[in-house]
C-alpha cells in the first residue's frame, strides 16, 4: 500500500539545547484525511517545518509517497501544498495573480494555471475578489487564499496548519464541506493540525497526538475513541423543558429549553433512557454525539487539555 508520508525515527534538537522531536515515527496512508493532535510545543510546528524543508532535522528519515525528502527536495517540495499559521503573501498583490504566480512557480502550463485559479476562487467563495488586493480581505478570506495558493499546483498531499484559526463558525464549516469533497472526489490526502477538536472529530478518519515530541498515539479515529469510558450525546427536544429529569445510571444537563446533554457508560443501551425520557415528559427530536470527546481523550493520554502548554 502506498503511503502519502512515512516518518521514521525523526529528530530534531536546536543548537540551544532544547529537543523539540524526539524519535517521530508515523504513517499516513494515501488519501487519508489525518489529524495531528497536540498542546503548544509538542513538536507539531517542527514536524511540519521538516515536511516544508524549513527546518532541518537532526536525524531520520521522511519519506512522501515514495519519495526520499534528504534525496529527491524539489520533487517532494512539487508533491506538497502547506497552508501556515501565518499569512505570508504579497497584500498588494491580486488575489489572483496570487494563486496563478503559485501554479507558475511549480511549472503549471499558463492556460491550465488560469483555469485551475478559476476554479478554486469560485470553489472558496473569493471569485468576486479575484482583482482586489490580498490586504483588503477580511481574516477568514485570507485564510482561503492561502488554501487556494497551496493547491495551485495540484500537490498530492495538503498540510493544514491551524488553518481555520480566527475564522468565524460558518466561514470553518465552508471550509470544511470544501476540504471534504477534495479529499473525496480529488483523492487529496490531507493532514490537518488543529486546536479545535470538533474539526478533527468531523472530518478525519485518523488521528495521531504528540506530546513533548513523542508520538503518544496514531489510531483510527474511532479505536482512539473506544477507549473513553463513557459517551455523550446532545439530544434536541422537541418542546422546550424548565430543568432537566432525574434518570438513575445516567448524567442528564440542560444546555438550554430546547437541548439536553446525555452522559452515559460506554454500551449502555439508550433505549431504557429514552424511555424514562419518555414517562418523565420530555420528547426528543433528534440525537448526535457531543463533539468533545476528542478533548477527553487527550486528557487521558497527555494529562493536559490541547492547548496547554507542554
Amino acid at each position: 500500500m502506498m503511503h502519502a508520508l512515512e516518518i521514521r525515527g525523526l529528530t530534531k534538537t536546536y543548537r540551544s539545547g532544547t529537543q523539540a522531536l524526539a524519535g517521530i515515527d508515523l504513517v499516513v496512508p494515501a488519501g487519508d484525511f489525518f489529524a495531528l493532535l497536540g498542546p503548544n510545543g509538542a513538536g507539531k510546528t517542527t514536524t511540519i517545518g521538516v515536511l516544508s524543508s524549513l527546518v532541518t532535522p537532526t536525524s531520520g528519515e521522511v519519506r512522501v509517497f515514495g519519495h526520499d525528502l534528504a534525496r529527491e527536495r524539489a520533487r517532494v517540495k512539487s508533491l506538497i501544498g502547506l497552508v501556515p499559521q501565518e499569512f505570508n503573501f504579497n497584500g498588494f498583490e491580486p488575489v489572483e495573480e496570487i494563486v496563478r504566480h503559485q501554479a507558475g512557480f511549480y511549472g503549471v502550463a499558463r492556460g491550465e494555471a488560469r483555469r485551475r485559479t478559476a476554479w478554486l476562487l469560485q470553489e472558496l467563495g473569493l471569485a468576486d475578489k479575484a482583482r482586489s488586493q490580498a490586504r483588503q480581505l477580511s481574516g477568514g478570506m485570507k485564510r482561503r487564499l492561502m488554501i487556494a495558493r497551496a493547491l495551485a499546483h495540484r500537490p498530492r498531499l495538503l498540510i493544514l496548519d491551524e488553518p481555520t484559526a480566527g475564522v468565524d463558525v460558518e466561514l470553518r464549516r465552508g471550509m470544511w464541506d470544501f476540504l471534504t469533497r477534495l479529499n473525496r472526489e480529488e483523492g487529496v490526502t490531507i493532514l490537518l493540525t488543529t486546536h479545535y477538536l470538533e474539526e478533527a472529530e468531523a472530518l478525519c478518519r485518523h488521528v495521531a497526538i504528540i506530546d513533548g515530541g513523542r508520538i503518544v498515539v496514531s489510531s483510527p479515529l474511532r479505536e482512539l475513541l473506544e477507549q473513553l469510558p463513557e459517551e455523550s450525546f446532545v439530544l434536541d427536544l422537541v418542546e422546550p423543558i424548565a430543568q432537566a429529569p432525574l434518570i438513575p445510571g445516567v448524567r442528564l444537563h440542560r444546555v438550554n429549553p430546547g437541548t439536553l446533554e446525555l452522559e452515559v457508560r460506554r454500551g449502555q443501551p439508550l433505549d431504557q433512557v429514552f424511555a424514562a425520557l419518555h414517562a418523565a415528559g420530555v420528547r426528543v427530536m433528534s440525537l448526535r454525539n457531543k463533539s468533545n470527546r476528542l478533548e477527553a481523550l487527550f486528557m487521558k493520554l497527555t494529562g493536559h487539555g490541547v492547548e496547554d502548554e507542554a
